[in-house]
């Protein structure tokens, strides 16, 4: 713990421009925000390491824990390329990148990973072939085959967001993907293919959609489906530094000629479609009090319960404009609670380049909590939620402001990848200007990722990044997603990169601390596949609380079961469920370091590891 706590501390100087200027460390920047395309908080000083290397492709360690491995080639996911638009991103269109989802499509027990792609000019005028997504099936070894031409999932659209959910309550995950142009809605067929329904279900829509999530906002106990816009672009007259309807100050960035907007350009209005149980949907956006009438430039989106009534809320991470947290008022309307939340903006009053969220109870308090990325030359957000939806913006006193700084952040999620009972915070990160690299801005093109360890719900910790470790891979990410996908309780990350090959960072921490992972099955009155449960566990004198959730991150969809570390807790003392439908229903677990299947009212139903003897009522995988 000594040597940890001291390779800690020495990062966290390296981090610091304070430090490295032999100043304090400001919490204000060098010049204040220029007018441009993208909100910062101003011009920062470059933050470099020991060896003159910008902070956000340095600051590595010789020696120390590792916690994730890149196993991406091993595995077998650096046969896909992701592909959008020019290496030069002349449009905003090629900037933000695209998302990941991990579902079980074939239910046999092992996460499959789905990426989207994006595409290319000379494709999107059929004068070349597009790009097409992968669907990676879970060998159950170690390694993956992508299947998407098989099981019909390839999209060939210019891709960015993806949300998984049941929506027909067949018992089988469905794929939402967002993409410029048409939308897709990837029914399950149950026999390792999906057909497209996105006409039939109404949900096509036609110009930019970014982050979708599915949620069941009605109590109804179907899931509903909302999509976020970003901007309304026009392909055929893209926003140039030249165009008269674009100022030139939208088209710089530290003085510098870049491609244009998202300031300065329009949005696109975001869209809420109701399920109507017969495989098609209606757009409620504006009666649902959710359309977004200011035409902010939306990003990540989901549904979740903010102030535990039972309920979910919604909330939507807009770049460069306010965020919205829109509050369920339980009549099928909501009520817009941004401002007075304290979302929308930051401790400073001013508005973010919102991309990714986190959501997690990281103070163990049985209150969500936020955490949203920003772009580079400003600090990522912390918002601590201080009970019936208020929050408070703690980056600084948590200790996660001013490391953020130099990075440009997309996807994050709370994980507890020590299984010590506290949820940690990783970062995945890179800049939307190649030509960044061509500069002395203490920034790179591609950044390593970030990980911060929870202490105790007070503050966090840089985790250092080893030398040859994963957390030293220098990458142009974009869209995470966070699960389980060796069955083994340890929580894993696949990376979409911008223009490359994934990354799969398997966690390998040398942690020996006990887990559960519940997954839920929803009963009659709910959604089949529980988006929306809450569940309650209890053990070793924590009381956390996991959330079963569809969508953020950065566009993407994380593993729909909950997962818990216990720490060294051999036993778990009580597990309640609120589910969807209403029920709060008590479960007795038979046991630790195992997924076990709980469906309501029914109790656990099968147990299943990695590396266990099977069990009665359950199975080894």
């Amino acid at each position: 713990m000594l040597f940890r706590s001291s390779v800690l501390l020495l990062l966290s100087l390296w981090c610091s421009p304070g430090a490295l200027r032999g100043q304090s460390a400001p919490q204000t920047p060098a010049s204040p925000p220029q007018s441009m395309g993208v909100t910062t908080g101003g011009t920062y000083a470059p933050v470099l390491d020991a060896e003159k290397r910008p902070i956000t492709a340095g600051g590595f360690v010789k020696t120390g824990p590792v916690v994730f491995q890149d196993i991406a080639t091993k595995a077998g996911l650096t046969v896909w390329h992701h592909t959008m638009g020019t290496p030069r991103k002349q449009f905003i269109l090629e900037a933000p990148g695209s998302g990941v989802a991990l579902l079980d499509y074939d239910k046999d027990g092992w996460l499959d990973i789905y990426m989207v792609n994006g595409s290319t000019y000379e494709a999107l005028a059929g004068k070349a072939a597009a790009p097409h997504a992968a669907l990676f099936h879970n060998n159950h070894d170690g390694t993956f085959t992508d299947v998407a031409a098989k099981a019909g999932v390839t999209n060939e659209r210019w891709g960015f967001g993806v949300a998984v959910g049941d929506y027909d309550n067949d018992g089988w995950p469905d794929l939402f993907v967002a993409n410029f142009g048409k939308n897709r809605l990837y029914h399950n067929n149950h026999d390792g293919s999906f057909t497209d329904m996105a006409e039939k279900a109404g949900v096509q829509l036609g110009n930019w959609s970014s982050g979708p999530t599915f949620g069941d906002y009605d109590g109804d106990g179907r899931l509903d489906l909302f999509v976020s816009g970003y901007v309304h672009y026009d392909g055929d007259k893209p926003p140039t530094l030249d165009s008269a309807a674009t100022a030139a100050n939208f088209c710089q960035f530290r003085g510098v000629n870049v491609m244009c907007g998202p300031r300065g350009l329009k949005g696109e209005h975001d869209h809420l479609f109701h399920n109507n149980g017969d495989g098609t949907f209606t757009d409620v956006s504006e009666k649902a009090g959710v359309s977004d009438p200011n035409g902010y430039y939306g990003f990540t989106s989901i549904f979740l319960d903010a102030n535990n009534d039972g309920k979910v809320d919604l909330l939507v991470a807009d770049d460069s404009t306010p965020n919205y947290l829109y509050i369920n008022k339980g009549n099928g309307t909501f009520e817009d609670d941004s401002y007075a939340s304290g979302y929308a903006l930051n401790e400073n009053g001013r508005e973010t380049a919102s991309m990714g969220v986190a959501v997690g109870d990281y103070q163990n308090n049985g209150r969500l909590g936020f955490f949203n990325t920003t772009f580079s030359d400003d600090y990522d957000v912390l918002y601590r939620n201080d009970g019936d939806a208020n929050f408070t913006d703690d980056s600084y006193a948590a200790g996660v402001a001013e490391i953020t700084v130099p990075f440009l952040g997309w996807a994050t999620e709370f994980i507890d990848y020590d299984n010590d009972g506290w949820k940690d915070l990783f970062l995945a990160n890179g800049h939307v200007y190649p030509i960044v690299d061509q500069n002395n801005w203490g920034s790179t093109y591609a950044e390593r990722p970030l990980l911060f360890h929870n202490q105790k719900g007070k503050k966090f910790d840089l985790v250092p990044a080893v030398e040859g470790s994963g957390l030293a891979v220098v990458i142009p990410a974009r869209g995470a997603a966070f699960g389980d996908l060796f069955n083994d309780g340890r929580i894993d990350v696949v990376i979409n990169n911008m223009d490359s090959v994934p990354t799969l960072l398997r966690n390998v921490d040398a942690d020996r601390h006990h887990w559960v992972e519940l997954s839920l099955v929803g009963g009659a009155k709910g959604p089949r596949d529980a988006v929306g449960a809450t569940v309650y566990v209890t053990a070793g004198g924590l009381r956390q609380r996991g959330d079963v959730l569809s969508g953020g991150s950065f566009v993407s969809s994380n593993d729909p079961r909950v997962h818990f570390g216990l720490g060294d807790a051999d036993k778990v003392d009580a597990v309640e469920i609120h589910w969807p439908g209403g029920l709060k229903e008590k479960v007795n677990l038979p046991g630790v370091d195992k997924i076990f299947t709980v469906e309501e009212g029914k109790g656990v139903t099968a147990e299943t590891c990695a590396q266990c003897p099977p069990q009665a009522g359950g199975k080894k995988n």
